[in-house]
């Protein structure tokens, strides 16, 4: 008996633990607040829905700029795609589009299989985020950090030549941190 009524307390115990454990975990993932400065507080995916930013807190994230009119952009987008959904449990994108409206964006996104994240074509935001890294020519893929500190503005090549390192090597920069 006395074993039976400690199983029913721990499982008691345990049950409502839970609930309070799990709201509290959800409440503390935030982006830091140097991440936060880069992104508005809603960003999109391909099918035009809104997340919280902080759907990216803890990854190193990836500044896409691109568009569909752009050769070389459709010529690298299937390995970043190939790349990001391999390593999507660290890595994830931000696609800030050049195309010529929300439309042809998200048309490019769905049929480019891209599953990952955007800001709005033409948004403030991400005509910031070009500015900020001096964009003179796309396809351009940004990394940084966790903690929006820039590792990289060269992953595109990262990705191209060495994409079973990239990653790791991110990873290893000095300008990483979570």
């Amino acid at each position: 008996m006395k074993l039976t009524q400690a199983l029913s307390r721990y499982s008691i115990a345990f049950f409502l633990a839970t609930p309070l454990f799990l709201v509290s975990a959800k409440g503390q993932v935030k982006v830091t607040p140097e991440m936060a400065e880069m992104l508005p507080a809603k960003i999109m995916d391909a099918e035009g829905s809104m997340f919280s930013r902080d759907v990216l807190s803890g990854k190193i994230v990836g500044f896409y700029f691109s568009a569909n009119w752009c050769p070389p952009c459709r010529s690298f987008s299937p390995k970043l795609v190939e790349f990001r959904n391999k390593n999507q449990k660290d890595f994830e994108i931000v696609y800030i589009s050049f195309d010529e409206s929300l439309a042809v964006q998200l048309n490019y996104m769905k049929k480019s299989n891209m599953k990952w994240y955007t800001l709005p074509y033409g948004s403030i935001d991400g005509n910031k985020l070009a500015q900020k890294y001096g964009i003179t020519g796309i396809p351009t893929l940004v990394i940084v950090s966790p903690n929006g500190k820039t590792i990289t503005r060269n992953g595109r090549g990262d990705v191209t030549y060495n994409p079973n390192g990239a990653l790791a090597k991110w990873m290893q920069s000095p300008a990483y941190e979570e």
